[in-house]
């Protein structure tokens, strides 16, 4: 294809073209030929539907379908010559369309503009990272409910403001983000379900006076219906703004789960060991083992959060329909996408390959005087004390534990009698962690039992 010093599909209102430096600024193919087959299938779908409306001759609606897909396939192949002078890859098409198949190319314009053509493209491209996060998401979820399941009696210590607080189970803190990650998922399926609307046909703002069939692009192309609105549907991005809010929700999530992993694999902690094959060494101290993927995933909401807020602050003054702004929309989504679909994958990964270190975690789910709130519920569900007062003999009998060096269980009976005299021995059966956890059955509560359940009921979810 050659590349041409002028746009000359701008036609005789311009005649010169653009110097070098305008170029630059307005070309957009460095980037938006990754949309290359998306644009591709929609202009078959258009020149389907113009033969079929007689708006075109159905001999020049096989010209044009041959030609795409003579043109496609230089694309993958990778023999297709980019021009920056054509801008973007609508007109890089179009233009290579024509030297295949010459004047029938022309026709392929015909009831549509640019305008409807890169949204409609866009929202092609878009609804495809959705298909992916959905997979992505699936994959990581169903990583997670193995762990659940393996480690559903686990006992571990479960943390607020990164203290010791009460034991929970491994199984537990995996279902946690399962429930998490389920959420992610239910956004991004709420979001392609809104998103599915075609603008293909909205033209360049006002709809077209050509007898146009919207209903059979739309059919064509995946979508549910066209989009009501031809001033609205040129104008939108609100399905790229609710692809880049979902991955960036995500990716905090996964960011809060890189964190732990991070601490868990420490040699403060050891409670799970990772895999090489997601680890690195150190380049001068041999005895290290980095969680290396962990922190970059750690590190990725913030280029996805970066691009949610940079296409909000594009989109936020423009007024309707289309301004050259909104060419601005797709360099932070495609990078969001990329780093989103990777943190995925790498996460799943990572999760599939971990071992949770049973010995370490049971050793610290007993430490921190975790069952404080066991002896504290005891007291009132047995001796019948107010809970605000037996908080404040269980916070004595602490302050005593850590005074003798010792945790709670290793208290005597005379020494838990100090603190109230009606204490008895049985007190020390809820004061084991295994107990602590067993008791826990309330809906959503970590006791193996109910763990067990929700991995259940997820597996059935999600297959």
């Amino acid at each position: 294809m050659t590349d041409t010093t002028s746009n000359k599909m701008w036609g005789g209102r311009f005649a010169a073209g653009p110097d070098a430096i305008m170029e630059a600024i307005n070309a957009s193919i460095s980037f938006d030929q990754r949309m290359a087959a998306q644009d591709i299938a929609g202009s078959r779908a258009h020149a389907a539907m113009l033969a079929a409306r007689n708006i075109i001759s159905n001999s020049d609606a096989e010209a044009i379908r041959e030609g795409l897909l003579t043109v496609l396939s230089e694309i993958e192949g990778g023999t297709f010559n980019y021009s920056t002078a054509l801008e973007d890859i609508h007109m890089n098409v179009e233009a290579r369309l024509k030297e295949i198949i010459g004047e029938p190319a022309g026709r392929l314009h015909t009831g549509r503009s640019r305008n409807d053509q890169v949204a409609t493209d866009f929202k092609l491209w878009v609804r495809d990272q959705f298909d992916a996060a959905e997979t992505g998401l699936l994959a990581l979820i169903k990583a997670l409910l193995g762990q659940a399941e393996a480690g559903a009696d686990w006992v571990m210590p479960g943390f607020t403001h990164l203290q010791t607080a009460q034991p929970v189970t491994w199984g537990h803190h995996m279902m946690a983000y399962v429930e998490m990650f389920g959420r992610d998922l239910s956004r991004m399926r709420d979001a392609r379900a809104r998103m599915n609307e075609s603008p293909l046909g909205a033209a360049a703002l006002a709809g077209t006076s050509f007898p146009i069939d919207r209903e059979m692009t739309a059919q064509a192309l995946g979508f549910d219906r066209p989009s009501a609105n031809s001033l609205d549907a040129v104008s939108d991005r609100d399905f790229a703004l609710e692809f880049l809010s979902a991955a960036s929700i995500c990716a905090m999530h996964l960011s809060r789960f890189a964190e732990e992993l991070v601490i868990w694999s420490s040699a403060q902690f050891r409670f799970v060991t990772l895999s090489d094959r997601f680890s690195t060494g150190s380049s001068i101290m041999p005895q290290k083992k980095n969680p290396d993927a962990a922190e970059l995933i750690r590190a990725k909401i913030g280029r996805i959060m970066g691009a949610n807020v940079a296409l909000m602050m594009v989109m936020k003054g423009l007024p309707l329909a289309y301004s050259k702004d909104m060419q601005e929309d797709k360099e932070q989504v495609f990078d969001a996408a990329d780093n989103l679909m990777l943190a995925l994958a790498a996460m799943e990964g990572m999760v599939r390959d971990m071992s949770a270190n049973r010995d370490s975690l049971a050793a610290a789910a007993g430490s921190g005087f975790s069952t404080a709130t066991d002896l504290a519920d005891w007291l009132v569900r047995v001796l019948g004390l107010p809970f605000r007062d037996a908080h404040h003999v269980t916070g004595s009998l602490v302050a005593l534990a850590e005074k003798q060096g010792c945790d709670l269980p290793d208290l005597t009976l005379e020494q838990m009698k100090s603190a109230h005299g009606g204490i008895t021995a049985d007190v020390f059966d809820v004061l084991g962690v295994e107990n602590s956890v067993n008791s826990r059955m309330s809906y959503g509560g970590t006791a193996p039992e109910q763990v067990r359940k929700q991995v259940s009921r997820w597996k059935g979810l999600v297959g």
